[in-house]
Parts: structure tokens; C-alpha cells; sequence
């Protein structure tokens, strides 16, 4: 049945209170009680859980004891009880019944890898611990009872949480009873706390001031839970509308600021529980008169605080009850404690659905939006996801599917809250809030509809956005895994385990590269790496950022493995314990793998490393990897002929069809690389390069501490592709495929770029795959790797492997999209763990982005554009600078000064942005068209 269409002379009716609360004239519960604390599964004193409730057909003779963790008989009831409604909500969605391994301990190293662990209700966290599987490296476990964990001593005031005995959860939606010997140790944990301050008592516990990241505390909850504080929060700071409320608070929260929070939000603070009858009055008779309560015809009078949350008590009034409302305020002034309050609030009428069936009879149609925000990289609030409830309008509802602008502005009002909390109020130094539910009523204000932000919840929302997702069977195991309101948790969970792993790791670098390799200094101090440097210039700004400084010459590398030796005793000498050893630096990555290999680090072998640096040897290499399997690495090796000598030109140009690129072979940055049309020009550039560029003092960093022999390979057409890869093990964990825009020829220097990719996902998918191959063709198993490639009529063809992360703002940018830090990852594979990725991460936006050369600039670098008014603009949020040089130094052979990108929901208006700021600074010109560079990307 559709509700009736409102006209101008209809009555409205009297609606239900559109929140979680459930209407009616009488208390829903008792109000006397001051036993709350005992409330709920494991708080003591709740009572066993109701049986025989959840339909379906499961194992019951299942290990759900613990060895050391006796339980008595009623937290072993309701240890089933949480068992069975694991197995009948994973039923329902479609997936198999848990499988019993717990006879079968599971062993290893605790702590060795990711373990997240959620502490609470199936129903609630399902869709987390399902997406957790799906993404998690290591294990996704939820435990039931508390009894099942443990604490151990761990940093000064901070204990490491160990558990025992869990259901790990795997991909395709597998999940199995394990116990754990050792004990893993936690390093993510997530605990529903309840809708009371009893029913997660130990969980709370639990989840105090831990050494690893905790999604949630009690500390939190109580804050967040409390409905005037949060009120007062998403008003204040967030701009949401919330119901107009009036407040009588006794000894409120020192968060709590008394007089007019916001407009239609008032807050009165009481000296005392008795003899507040004229005050009362007045302020409720001034609110029920107020402007602030529009058109409502009813107010709810309900109790608001910590022991309050999920009793569901609350009283509806006609607005001009003023009598009635006035002494139930009073009544319930006598039930207040420190820091909880008596609110008087506007009842919102619901929204009239149209109907086409014409008239109804029937009850009108209420709606409640249902909304989960995720923290995300940088402390951002992200919207995950949007579910709805239509019900009667004269009963409670649910959610409604809405999307209102300012949902983010929930969250970051919270996370802007516990910026300036401590560590005590946040209930350890890594607990903070990364989820929240917003509930909002959909009603109607000046003939417009109006979200109104009726309170914050920690797993209702998520609970009901994973029955939305649950009635498509399984849906994580298919595409819809994207838009599971659980994957930006779940991404979070996995970013701060590895956080967590690596806090304290001890790494060696070699080689400290240049201006563009500042953030790995500052990476390395937030993540707590403890970091030795390797580096040829002892006045290296680096020297004075890190444990320990070696100063050792690695720029001749025909002694790369004698200098490996020298090193290897260097670090012994200074009793270094090193975790692992890494390089980003295109010079030192052979020396790298060498010294890695004498001190018994992981890290790809030498004649990989080899193999990839030496650019003709690597497409050599693939052009004879025929397989299996198919698709072979030869499909993608381009023809090429290494040079050395003028002979050797001479010969190449029979053998390499032309148009061709010379380039270097050891070289970086597409420095001396140019097309080449014929054989005078082969020789012509060959000559060039061999007089100009003999040696690292002619330019430093680009290779030729290697020698300057050359290679001539055969010109592909298409479009220009990087792609990024993370590899343990042979398993390919995490790629980012970004587009490149057309190079100046008759040289390869990069002009823009654009991420993500604009290719079809088909298309996407064989680039990544070409990547992948080729690196596992050159024995490339375990690392981060940036692979060039071009997308031809017949398929991805292969430029070079660089065999180290993606250099330029390739970094920055998958941070700034994806929440992915290469750089934690290299470390992460360096210290032999594998890296917390999510599976499919999903971009966050579009970065578009020029390069800005000093040959082609100067002028404008040097006003318009200086490197003062670009960080400014980049300070300011109007644009992304990555500044790759130090000074403006033009010359024949260049490197690009620095790069300059916009960002937008779309590729289209980032690009429109970033080419009315390169005008606006003078970046485009007729030699330098921007807009031409960016047409690619259409």
C-alpha cells in the first residue's frame, strides 16, 4: 500500500519518533535501575541467551573450550549461542558452515604478520570480517568471548594482545576454528562495545591501552554515544542538522560548553537534581514556544547519556502538553548522575512517498537514512556507504537510501574531537574512531526534504549496511566486493596493522637519492622506522635524519661486489641488528641485493637485479621466455640491440627495424633517450652521447657510474602506461596503472600524467598482467617495481623495468588515491613480511599533472611559478607539487624541475583545473602545450 497524497486541508498525522527508540505512551523499560553495568553477554549477571532461535543445520560438536581460559556455564552458553549465529548469518548468505581444525594447532611466529582481530556480534561485523578475509595477508579472526584473549607485557604502560583461539576468515568467504600455538599476537583490534557500558566490559578492558591500533575504546564510545555531545559536535563543527533539543544537564562532560550550542540547541546546566521547577518550566515553556521547532506538533522527553544508550526510554508529548512535559522533565531529573542529561526534542514528521495508485488509508511512509563513515589515510572522513528503512509512519523505521552532502562532516567533527583528546581520554595512545554510524531521519522543512542527524552508533549502521549487501548472495565474492560498506574499514584496519608491525624495525638504505626522496625521511619518522643510511656524500642533508650514518663511495660499480663485502663487515663492526636492507635509488640496487645476500636479508637475488637494470639484457631475456604459462613474457620484449661501440650501431640498424630509440642502458629519467629515423641519426646521437656523457661527474644519478653504452630498440606506437606493482613471493598483492601523455619527441621526457588509468578494464587488466609477467620472467619475485609500458594495437608492449618503486610523484600519488604507501610496502617486503594491501583498493579521485621543465620554463619558474607560489598553492589544497630538483639549472640533457597536478572527482574537471592554473602561472605556452599534453586523457 502507497500513503495517501497530503493536501492543503489535510490534518497531519501525529508521527512515531523516527529514531532506533520504539513509540508508545508508556516507558519502554524501567528507569529506576542502577544495575546497568551487568547488562548484556559477558558483563556478569545477564543470564543465558535464548536457544533454539536461529534456523538452519550446522556441526555442534565443534572445540569452542580453551585451554586456560575455563568459562563457566553461562559464558559457555552464550559462547554457542554467538556460534550459531555465526553459522546462520554466513548460511544465509550462502557461504559454507565453519570447519573444526582447532585439534590441529596452528603454529608460527606470533606477530610475524597481520592479525585483525573483532571482538563482538556476527551480525555486526560480518561484513567486516568477511571483507577482512578477502583482503587480510595474514588472518582475520573473530573471537567470541573475551576468555579467548589474553594480554602480555609489552612498551612501557601498553600490553601486546594475544589470542588463542579464534574463526579465521579466508577468501571466497571460507572460514575455519583455529587455535593458535603460539598465541598470535593481535596487530589490529576492533571491539563492539555495546549499546551499554556492561555488555562490552571486558572488551573494553581488552581494548585499553594496547601496543597494537584499536578501532574503537570505551573511552570513545562514551563520548560518541552520547547523544548531546554528538549533537553539539555535528552542529558545531560539522554544519548536519540536528533535532532541535532542549538540554538540562547535571555536571555535563568538560566537552560540553553551556548556553546555545548551535541554533535550535540548548543547553541548560543544572546546580543540582531538586528545586529546579521554575527553571524548568521556563526554559521548556520558551522551547515549546521557540521558532526552532518549526511545524512539529510533538516532542519526545527521553534520558541521554552513557548508562542510557540502547534502554529505549522516552516519553512522546502533543507540543502544547507543556504540563506533562514539565513534570516528566522533573521526574526524570532524580534519575540523573554526573555527566548525563534530560532532553526535550522536536519529533519529525516523516516524509509522504508519492503513490500512483492513487489514494490510500493506510499510515504514511517513514524514512530513516542508515549511513557508515570510515576514517581513511591522512585522517579523512570517507562516506563507505548509504542503506535505507521505509516503514508505517505510526512505527519505528529504519533507514532510507539518501545521500545527504554533509555525512563526511560526521566523522570529522568526531576526528577533530580526539585531535585534542589524550591518550587517557582516548583510552590508550593508539585508540581512535575509525567508523561511525550516522542515523538520519528524512523529513520535510519549507516544502524541501531535510535530513536531520538524529545520533552516532558504532555497529547498527554497518550491521544494516551488510543486510542490504547480503540479500545479493555473497557479494564480496564477486565485483560488488568494490562497494562493500566494510572495504574502507577493512583498508584502515590493514594500514594501521602494518603500522603496527613495522613501529621499531630497524632498515639499512642504500643510497640517499635527491630532493625528490625527502619524504622517505619523514615517512620513516611517522611510521617509527629506524632507519641506517649507506651514502656517497657525507654532507648528505639525510646524514643528520637517521640511527646511523655510513659514509662509503657506491658509485663504481664494477667493484659492486667486493663493495658488498666491505659493507657487510662495516655493519657488523657498528653491532648493527638489522630487520632488512632496501634501496630506491636506480644506482645502488645491485649493490643492494649483494649486501642482502651477505647478510642473510630477504631480497631479490643479484642476477634479477641485474638482469632488470641492464635494459637490452632484460628484453633479451623475455623475447626467449616462450613459457608456459600463456601469455608468455616474449609476447610483450620489444626487439633491441645493445651498443658499445660504432660497430655495434652499424649492425643494430640492420637488425632493429627503424623508426627506433636509442637510449642509455643503465640510464634514468628518459636522459639522452631520442627517436631515431635512420642510420646517420643512429650514429649521429650514439657520437653525441659518447662525448658528452662519459661519466657520473657529467650528470650524477641518472646511471653512468654504470658506463654510457647504449641500446637501439625498436619505436612502438600507443599509448605510454607506468605501472606499479607490489610482489611477495611470486604473488602479485597490489598494482596502479597510470596514463602518461604524449612526449616531446624527439625525446621521451614526460609531459603529464594522469591516475587512475583511463583505459578500459579490460585493458587495464593486460597491462597489469604484462607487468606481472615480465617481472617474474626476470626472477623479480619479491619487492616494489615500476614497470613502463606502451599499449599497442596488438597488446602491451614492454619499455623498461625499473626494479625499485615508482620514482617522480608516482608515491605521493597512490598514497594520496589509494591509502597505499609504497615506500611502507618495499620496507615491509625488505623486513621479509608481506605488505597489509587491500585487495582492490578503490581510487578516492583523479590526479591529473604536468611536468615543468627549466628549459622550457624558466621564466615562469622564476616568477609566476617560483617554487614559493607552488608550495603555497599546494598549502592551500589548490594543487599537488612534487618538487624532483633543487635548482634551476637548464641544460641539453634534462630532468623535469618539478611536477605540477590538480585533482577532481573526475578525470575531466581535474584536468579543466590543472589547465586554467598552467595558464594562469604561465606553464603553458605555445612551445609548451599544456593542452595538447593533457588530450590524451579525454
Amino acid at each position: 500500500m502507497c500513503p495517501r497524497a497530503h493536501s492543503a486541508q489535510d490534518p497531519p498525522l501525529l508521527p512515531s519518533q523516527l529514531s532506533l527508540d520504539p513509540s508508545g505512551p508508556e516507558w519502554d523499560c524501567p528507569l529506576g535501575s542502577k544495575d546497568l553495568e551487568e547488562e548484556g553477554p559477558w558483563g556478569g549477571g545477564s543470564g543465558l541467551p535464548p536457544t533454539g532461535c536461529f534456523p538452519g543445520s550446522w556441526r555442534q560438536d565443534v572445540g569452542l573450550d580453551c585451554k586456560g581460559s575455563p568459562e563457566g556455564a553461562e559464558a559457555r552458553a552464550w559462547t554457542v549461542y554467538y556460534y550459531s549465529l555465526l553459522q546462520s548469518c554466513l548460511q544465509q548468505a550462502g557461504l559454507p558452515e565453519t570447519q573444526d581444525r582447532s585439534q590441529v594447532p596452528r603454529t608460527g611466529c606470533p606477530g610475524a604478520e597481520v592479525t585483525l582481530c573483532v571482538l563482538g556480534s556476527p551480525s555486526t561485523f560480518l561484513p567486516v570480517l568477511l571483507e577482512g578475509g578477502v583482503q587480510s595477508p595474514g588472518e582475520c579472526v573473530l573471537k567470541f568471548p573475551p576468555r579467548f584473549y589474553r594480554k602480555a607485557p609489552g612498551r612501557p604502560g601498553e600490553a601486546a594482545l594475544l589470542v588463542s583461539k579464534a574463526v579465521s576468515f579466508h577468501p571466497g568467504g571460507l572460514t575455519f576454528l583455529d587455535e593458535f600455538v603460539p598465541p598470535r599476537r593481535a596487530t589490529y583490534f576492533l571491539a563492539g562495545l555495546g549499546l551499554g557500558p556492561g555488555r562490552g566490559r571486558e572488551a573494553a578492558e581488552l581494548a585499553r591501552d594496547l601496543t597494537c591500533p584499536t578501532g574503537a575504546s570505551a573511552e570513545l564510545a562514551r563520548l560518541l554515544e552520547d547523544r548531546l555531545l554528538t549533537r553539539q559536535l555535528l552542529a558545531q563543527q560539522g554544519g548536519v542538522a540536528v533535532p532541535a533539543t532542549l538540554a538540562f544537564t547535571y555536571k555535563p562532560l568538560g566537552l560540553l560548553r553551556g548556553g546555545d550550542a548551535s541554533p535550535g540547541l540548548r543547553l541548560v546546566e543544572l546546580s543540582g537534581k531538586e528545586g529546579q521547577e521554575t527553571l524548568v518550566k521556563e526554559e521548556v515553556e520558551t522551547f515549546l514556544r521557540s521558532e526552532a521547532l518549526g511545524d512539529v506538533l510533538q516532542v519526545a522527553v527521553k534520558l541521554s547519556g552513557w548508562r542510557w544508550r540502547g534502554r529505549q526510554a522516552f516519553r512522546l508529548y502533543p507540543r502544547e502538553e507543556l504540563g506533562a512535559v514539565v513534570d516528566t522533565v522533573l521526574a526524570l531529573l532524580e534519575k540523573l548522575e554526573e555527566e548525563e542529561s534530560v532532553l526535550v526534542e522536536a519529533v519529525y514528521p516523516p516524509v509522504w512517498l508519492p503513490c500512483s495508485d492513487g489514494p490510500s488509508l493506510g499510515p504514511g511512509l517513514a524514512v530513516r537514512i542508515c549511513a557508515v563513515v570510515c576514517r581513511t589515510q591522512g585522517d579523512r572522513p570517507l562516506l563507505s556507504k548509504v542503506a535505507c528503512g521505509v516503514g508505517r509512519g505510526d512505527r519505528p523505521v529504519r533507514h532510507h537510501n539518501s545521500l545527504p552532502r554533509t555525512l563526511e562532516a560526521a566523522l570529522g567533527a568526531v576526528l577533530a574531537l580526539e585531535a585534542g583528546l589524550s591518550a587517557e581520554q582516548r583510552g590508550g595512545r593508539r585508540a581512535h574512531t575509525d567508523f561511525l554510524g550516522v542515523d538520519f531521519a528524512l523529513t520535510t522543512a519549507g516544502g524541501a526534504l531535510t535530513p536531520v542527524a538524529l545520533e552516532l552508533n558504532g555497529g547498527l549502521c554497518l550491521e544494516a549496511c551488510g543486510a542490504l549487501e547480503g540479500l545479493w548472495a555473497a557479494p564480496r565474492l564477486g565485483p560488488a566486493a568494490d562497494d562493500a560498506a566494510a572495504a574502507p574499514l577493512v583498508e584502515t584496519m590493514l594500514r594501521r596493522s602494518a603500522r603496527c608491525l613495522m613501529e621499531g624495525k630497524h632498515l639499512l638504505v642504500v643510497g640517499a637519492g635527491g630532493v625528490s626522496k625527502k619524504f622517505v625521511w619523514e615517512a620513516a619518522r611517522d611510521y617509527g622506522l629506524q632507519l641506517h643510511l649507506v651514502e656517497s656524500d657525507p654532507n648528505h642533508f639525510a646524514s643528520q635524519l637517521v640511527q646511523t650514518f655510513i659514509h662509503f663511495d657506491t658509485t663504481e660499480h664494477q667493484r659492486d661486489e667486493e663493495n658488498a663485502r666491505l659493507l657487510a663487515e662495516l655493519v657488523r663492526a657498528r653491532g648493527l641488528k638489522l630487520d632488512g636492507c632496501f634501496s630506491y635509488w636506480d644506482d645502488c640496487l645491485v649493490l643492494t641485493a649483494l649486501l642482502c645476500q651477505e647478510l642473510g636479508l630477504p631480497c631479490c637475488p643479484p642476477a634479477a637485479m641485474r638482469l632488470a637494470k641492464h635494459k637490452s639484457r632484460t628484453q633479451l631475456h623475455l623475447l626467449c621466455h616462450h613459457g608456459p604459462p600463456w601469455p608468455a613474457p616474449s609476447l610483450h620484449a620489444v626487439p633491441c640491440c645493445p651498443l658499445e661501440s660504432e660497430a655495434d650501431v652499424e649492425r643494430a640498424v640492420h637488425q632493429v627495424p627503424l623508426p627506433g630509440v636509442m637510449k642509455l642502458e643503465f640510464g634514468a629519467g628518459a636522459v639522452g633517450t631520442r627517436l631515431v629515423k635512420d642510420a646517420p641519426q643512429c650514429h649521429e646521437h650514439f657520437s653525441r652521447i659518447t662525448r658528452d656523457l662519459q661519466g657520473e661527474a657529467d650528470h650524477p644519478g641518472i646511471g653512468l657510474g654504470w658506463g654510457n653504452a647504449m641500446l637501439l630498440m625498436e619505436f612502438v606506437e600507443g599509448t605510454e602506461h607506468d605501472v606499479d606493482l607490489v610482489l611477495f613471493g611470486g604473488r602479485l598483492l597490489a598494482a596502479f596503472v597510470s596514463d602518461n601523455g604524449p612526449t616531446r619527441l624527439p625525446g621521451f621526457t614526460e609531459t603529464a600524467a594522469c591516475m587512475p588509468t583511463g583505459l578500459a578494464p579490460e585493458q587495464e587488466a593486460q597491462m597489469v598482467q604484462a607487468a606481472f609477467r615480465c617481472c617474474l620472467g626476470c626472477g623479480l619475485l619479491d619487492g616494489v617495481f615500476n614497470v613502463e609500458l606502451k599499449l599497442t594495437g596488438a597488446g602491451p608492449r614492454l619499455i623498461e623495468i625499473n626494479p625499485r618503486m615508482g620514482g617522480f610523484y608516482l608515491r605521493d600519488w597512490i598514497l594520496e588515491l589509494y591509502g597505499v604507501d609504497l615506500l611502507l610496502a618495499a620496507a615491509m617486503v625488505a623486513c621479509g613480511l608481506r605488505p597489509a594491501l587491500p585487495t582492490h583498493p578503490r581510487a578516492r579521485g583523479h590526479l591529473v599533472g604536468v611536468m615543468c621543465l627549466v628549459s622550457q620554463h624558466l621564466q615562469a619558474l622564476s616568477s609566476t611559478a617560483s617554487r614559493e607560489t607552488l608550495q603555497a598553492l599546494h598549502d592551500r589544497g589548490l594543487l599537488r607539487l612534487n618538487l624532483l630538483e633543487e635548482a634551476l639549472v637548464p641544460g641539453e640533457y634534462e630532468e623535469p624541475y618539478c611536477s605540477v597536478a590538480c585533482a577532481g572527482p573526475s578525470p575531466a574537471e581535474a584536468r579543466l583545473r590543472l589547465l586554467g592554473l598552467c595558464q594562469g602561472l604561465g606553464i603553458d605556452g605555445p612551445n609548451y602545450p599544456v593542452a595538447h599534453f593533457l588530450s590524451h586523457f579525454k
